[in-house]
């Protein structure tokens, strides 16, 4: 027994290698305690409170909320803001904009980013396109300005949630005097982008405040089919694995979202799922 006690060591030591050499090839904008959650509140089959919510987040792991909501949260909009703390949670994100919002915003002392669909003009030039979405946005990002929050245009289908729409309004903000504008791109918004991806994400690289990930198929079933898959878990699709590789050899290192966007189901399983698939592309990726 004493002879193999060496071999032991050096066994102990090569696996100790391996596993810490496998961990830090994975980005630090990958690695879960830097994730944001995004869509987990009107989208859970458990209809939490804030203080519920908060916990199943600190046990998942994720330290990091983009916070979306219904009129029915609008009641429980501080208690949200109190839990995260008291959780240690960041409070990264809010969607849309709201009045009661923004005054506890300013109370508590936080400045997440505000998010809003780029909006999508029915008529016009190209050019006036840009600009009439530019005017529909420009008192938010006063008002963004004045909160000291970043403002991310979100790609939402339509006009406006083509890469290249959502970078000319971006221009055109900050030539407004508004730098404090840039982009929001979600994964389950960009199907039509998949065989191109690499094209879109070099033109929306330079404005990203966050990346959303999703589970890619092509969506060409019937409407209800094409309705199941839209929102899948990462790693069950075709597509997300050779976008994220994309995304890495970018250098992209900003911040990186999961979501929880499945109505009928309990949203702590729905991130899990992800937690799961990120981390099996992410392993796929480095071999």
């Amino acid at each position: 027994m004493k002879s193999l006690f060496p071999i032991l060591v050096i066994l102990i030591a090569v696996g100790s290698i391996s596993t810490n050499s496998i961990a830090g090839d994975i980005p630090e904008n990958f690695q879960k305690e830097n994730l944001v959650a995004w869509c987990i509140v009107p989208f859970d089959s458990m209809k939490r409170n804030p203080a519920q919510r908060a916990s199943m987040l600190e046990d998942l792991g994720l330290h990091r909320v983009a916070y979306d909501w219904r009129n029915e949260h609008i009641a429980e909009f501080e208690e949200e803001i109190l839990q995260y703390k008291k959780h240690g949670l960041e409070y990264f994100a809010f969607w849309n904009e709201h009045e009661e919002a923004f005054k506890l915003f300013k109370k508590h002392g936080i400045r997440p980013q505000i998010w809003k669909t780029n909006p999508s003009p029915k008529s016009g030039t190209q050019k006036e396109k840009v600009l009439k979405a530019a005017d529909m946005l420009s008192p938010l990002a006063e008002r963004t300005a004045k909160l000291g929050s970043s403002f991310g245009l979100y790609n939402h289908g339509g006009w406006g949630g083509e890469a290249g729409n959502l970078v000319a309004v971006c221009k055109e903000l900050h030539r407004r005097g508004h730098t404090h504008v840039g982009i929001v791109y979600n994964f389950h918004h960009a199907h039509d982008s998949m065989d191109h991806f690499s094209k879109v994400f070099r033109q929306v690289k330079p404005y990203l405040l966050c990346l959303n990930l999703n589970g890619m198929v092509e969506l060409s079933g019937t409407d209800e089919e094409n309705k199941q898959n839209k929102i899948l878990p990462i790693g069950t699709g075709q597509y997300e694995s050779v976008m994220i590789k994309t995304v890495i050899e970018s250098g992209y290192d900003g911040p990186i979202g999961i979501l929880g966007h499945i109505t009928t189901q309990d949203v702590a399983k729905s991130l899990q799922d992800n937690l799961n698939g990120l981390a099996g592309v992410l392993a796929e990726i480095h071999d």
